[in-house]
């Protein structure tokens, strides 16, 4: 499939929909593709996108606000987050908390690295990959399973060690502990290491998280 049919689906106050909804983005997601079935017919249709979604940690999004927050805090939070469910969460790489903006860090200076050097550091990890897998029909990091992920993202021996004890004490399924080996790859990558190590691994594992339990 080429890049032209790739796109990106933005969610934005995941738990504002349906769970259902949510639900059925689970396979098209592992797939790559949407299947609907009628009386009469099946059709099945390409489905490859990044999926990005935004959520308030809670409903009234001041959970971090002691003078704003509502009166259910923190309970408020565990029952809003609990609307997405665990299979979908285990689907979804990156799990990024980002703290509000106050106006004070408006007027701060810009970061050091901007847009352009970051998109550098990218496109130069994506021509990484496609040298890496150039004839075995796969494009990125994101398409490795099997004996290509065990060819190129096996970390090493510290590596290794880590992700089994964490895979214990998080008790990681399958599906996570093969998204966490892909996004240590691309860690290592964006990197510039040929290796997966134990730092990429810790990063890896540091963007999963846990449903939440009522």
């Amino acid at each position: 499939m080429s890049l032209a049919h790739l796109g990106v689906l933005f969610l934005d106050e995941l738990p504002e929909f349906q769970r259902a909804v949510l639900d059925s983005l689970r396979q098209p997601l592992e797939t790559r593709e949407v299947s609907i079935a009628r009386a009469n017919s099946h059709v099945t249709f390409p489905a490859n996108v990044q999926l990005v979604a935004a959520m308030n940690p809670c409903r009234c999004g001041h959970l971090g606000d002691a003078a704003l927050a509502c009166s259910r805090a923190p309970r408020c939070a565990a029952d809003y987050q609990a609307k997405i469910s665990g299979p979908l969460l285990d689907r979804i790489d990156l799990h990024v908390e980002v703290q509000a903006v106050s106006a004070a860090d408006l007027v701060l200076p810009l970061p050091s690295e901007g847009s352009a050097e970051v998109a550098a550091r990218v496109d130069a990890a994506r021509h990484v990959q496609s040298a890496r897998l150039a004839g075995t029909g796969l494009r990125t990091n994101a398409d490795l399973d099997g004996d290509a992920l065990a060819a190129f993202a096996s970390p090493d021996a510290a590596g290794q060690k880590l992700l089994a004890q964490a895979a214990e004490a998080m008790r990681l399924s399958a599906r996570g502990y093969t998204r966490i080996l892909r996004v240590a790859r691309t860690i290592a990558d964006l990197a510039g290491s040929s290796d997966v190590g134990r730092i990429h691994i810790a990063e890896a594992l540091s963007y999963r998280r846990q449903a939440p339990r009522n």
